[in-house]
């Protein structure tokens, strides 16, 4: 009802007034303002993009498009869930790594296969067609589906 990126008329509307309950103790702070509205504009940022990237693959769905399992960003979405198992698993051993630690070293050689598959990465991505481009849509025209209701 406000438009677009109007974050203080939305602030100061009395509908929204849960999104300044967290900020109520910080209010004698003198940077509580541009503090309080650089937090916001962030999180409404962060709203606006998994908008666009909900709408992106409503529309791959509806398009019938899927990821190819063989794509090296695939290979390395993988070893990331890898790295974050082991890292949790096994926080203790970090330090022992120091002291020569065998399990400890698995950790290294995953982390060194990632930073392999990070370099190749730009090659195969520049090769892929831009998202707005593989929907057959342009940016304005997903934002504008967005605003739309229905």
């Amino acid at each position: 009802s406000h438009g677009y990126a109007r974050w203080t008329d939305i602030q100061n509307d009395g509908a929204f007034g849960v999104i300044n309950e967290p900020f109520k103790g910080e209010a004698s702070k003198g940077n509580f303002l541009e503090m309080k509205n650089k937090f916001l504009a962030r999180r409404f940022k962060l709203l606006e993009q998994a908008l666009v990237i909900e709408e992106q693959l409503r529309r791959a769905a509806y398009l019938n498009m899927t990821q190819d399992p063989s794509h090296p960003a695939m290979a390395l979405n993988t070893r990331f869930a890898e790295v974050e198992c082991l890292a949790e698993s096994h926080q203790h051993l970090s330090k022992e790594s120091l002291a020569g630690n065998k399990p400890a070293n698995a950790l290294e050689e995953l982390l060194s296969d990632m930073k392999a598959d990070v370099t190749r990465l730009p090659a195969t991505l520049s090769r892929i067609p831009p998202i707005a481009a593989r929907l057959q849509m342009s940016e304005r025209s997903i934002l504008s589906r967005l605003a739309s209701k229905g």
